[in-house]
């Protein structure tokens, strides 16, 4: 079926990989880097889109113009028929309509909405759904919901908001990032439940094998972007119900998950994620802006090893 015919979400199955963003050594986006880092990652063979400005993509430090050049390579050189979403991410509702309407002239497929980090220490409902609404009503494309990991606190939306965002017919889709498998079975059963339709997108890249024996649509996750291939095996072998071949894979996934996302401190996976990419020699440089600081040497040998365990090194 051509994708005129088929819908977003119907393009939305499957493994979606988050892209980082390739920076030089004084933290200016490499654009020739960032072109063959969209396209090889693009063209592996089961990744069916990609995720652009997103968290791994360093989205809350770059600056408006720089995601819109994000997702014009994007477009540029990803397969034609790859499926581009990009995150919006601004703590002002009237910036964040704004960058929507701009990333979708650029050429996004669809948009995924995340929550202002300024939620994390508390906010009213009202406020999540006016930042929505706002978004909504600047643009055409279909939209997205996230929801935030557990640990992040209040930025996770509780049950009776997540029912009011999930009624808005313009939102088709969550990547469902709660990190938590209790909390990802209740989401995904409260809006299977509202909306059959509905796209839930199992994305904690700790838990996707549990989140593929409860139920999930595909992934939008940043591992995808390291290791392609693993996590498309990963997927195959849960569609075809081989669990014994979806458990091999987890078993190669699960240290480099831990070494990229769980292991202390939190909050550096762009970094990490960017340190494998130079170990496997797809990066010369794997600089990140401030404030992150660069991969520890103790980081690089944690990850060089849960590599060799994926068997990329």
């Amino acid at each position: 079926m051509s994708n005129a015919m088929r819908t977003f979400g119907d393009r939305l199955r499957g493994i979606h990989a988050a892209t980082i963003v390739p920076m030089t050594p004084d933290f200016q986006i490499d654009e020739p880097k960032l072109a063959m880092h969209l396209a090889l990652v693009a063209s592996t063979p089961g990744i069916n889109g990609l995720l652009v400005n997103g968290h791994a993509g360093e989205n809350f430090v770059l600056s408006l113009a720089e995601k819109q050049r994000v997702v014009e390579l994007a477009r540029r050189h990803a397969p034609k028929d790859c499926l581009i979403v990009s995150g919006v991410n601004h703590e002002s509702s009237l910036e964040a309509a704004r960058e929507a309407a701009t990333l979708e002239q650029a050429g996004a497929d669809g948009l995924l909405v995340f929550p202002p980090n300024s939620w994390a220490l508390s906010h009213a409902d009202d406020c999540v759904i006016e930042h929505h609404r706002r978004i909504r009503d600047a643009t055409t494309v279909p939209l997205m919901l996230y929801a935030a990991p557990v640990g992040a606190g209040a930025m996770a939306y509780a049950p009776p908001l997540l029912e009011r965002l999930v009624a808005d017919p313009r939102f088709a889709a969550i990547k469902e990032g709660s990190w938590e498998v209790a909390t990802y079975e209740q989401n995904l059963r409260l809006i299977h439940k509202l909306r059959p339709e509905f796209v839930v997108l199992g994305s904690g890249d700790e838990h996707l094998l549990t989140s593929y024996l409860v139920g999930s649509a595909g992934s939008q996750v940043s591992l995808a972007c390291v290791v392609p291939e693993l996590v498309v095996s990963l997927w195959n072998a849960a569609e075809a119900g081989d669990w014994e071949q979806a458990r091999a894979a987890h078993e190669k996934l699960y240290p480099l998950a831990v070494a990229i996302y769980r292991d202390a401190p939190g909050g550096r996976a762009t970094v990490r994620l960017k340190a494998c990419l130079k170990l496997l020699g797809r990066l010369s440089c794997d600089a990140v802006r401030p404030p992150q600081t660069p991969a520890t040497p103790n980081e690089v040998q944690a990850l060089d090893q849960a590599l060799r365990i994926a068997g990329a090194l």
